[in-house]
């Protein structure tokens, strides 16, 4: 379990490069979206003229031009997502961009140019699956990002880990968390991590997923 976890912060880091906007026409394929991502980001990563506020700033930023928090948000919550009020909806949004956007982006700085392998896509209308393969020293780690066309751009709204689904990963433990405590509960706790990771290094690998 806690090498899976492991795994699961490599390939999180790396769909973190997703962040970059890809640069192309309508015609670019999910595929060269995210190969093309990928080398921005390392490019960025390499820039050894950036100061590390400048460079985090700049993932941070990028983070929410390739990422839709508002699909991966009402797949995490599903029927919650309903039952919430405007506001409430709009509080998850803001906490759960910041808890994913704090608690990985320490990671991607201690990215050790492990190879990425692009084995295949699969796309049916509007949406997509990009297969991509993680070849560690230690393993090779698949991993699938969920992808779906918006105004001509591909977006990000799930990512696929050894079989498991992140969004599916937070939703069973926010689901928990409303059922013993209330949706006011979840945005309590969710606002506690989010302070949390602003003053505190990013989570040691088993409690990356919590609240």
């Amino acid at each position: 379990v806690m090498n899976m976890l492991k795994n699961m912060l490599i390939v999180l880091t790396l769909g973190t490069m997703l962040a970059f906007p890809a640069h192309g026409s309508a015609e670019t394929s999910p595929t060269q979206t995210v190969h093309e991502s990928v080398d921005a980001i390392l490019a960025l990563l390499r820039d050894e003229t950036l100061e590390k506020e400048d460079r985090r700033a700049r993932i941070r930023a990028n983070i929410k031009a390739r990422f839709d928090f508002e699909a991966m948000s009402q797949r995490t919550l599903a029927t919650n997502w309903k039952k919430a009020s405007e506001e409430e909806r709009q509080q998850f949004m803001d906490l759960f961009s910041q808890l994913i956007e704090n608690t990985y982006i320490g990671k991607i700085e201690a990215y050790t140019n492990e190879k990425v392998e692009y084995p295949g896509e699969k796309v049916k209308g509007n949406k997509a699956i990009v297969e991509t393969r993680i070849i560690a020293a230690s393993a090779d780690i698949p991993v699938d990002y969920r992808l779906y066309k918006k105004d001509d751009a591909w977006l990000v709204y799930d990512v696929i880990i050894e079989g498991v689904s992140l969004v599916s990963n937070y939703r069973s433990s926010y689901q928990e968390i409303v059922m013993k405590e209330g949706f006011g509960g979840l945005l309590a706790k969710m606002q506690e991590k989010v302070n949390e990771l602003q003053i505190e290094p990013a989570p040691p690998a088993d409690s990356a997923t919590s609240t």
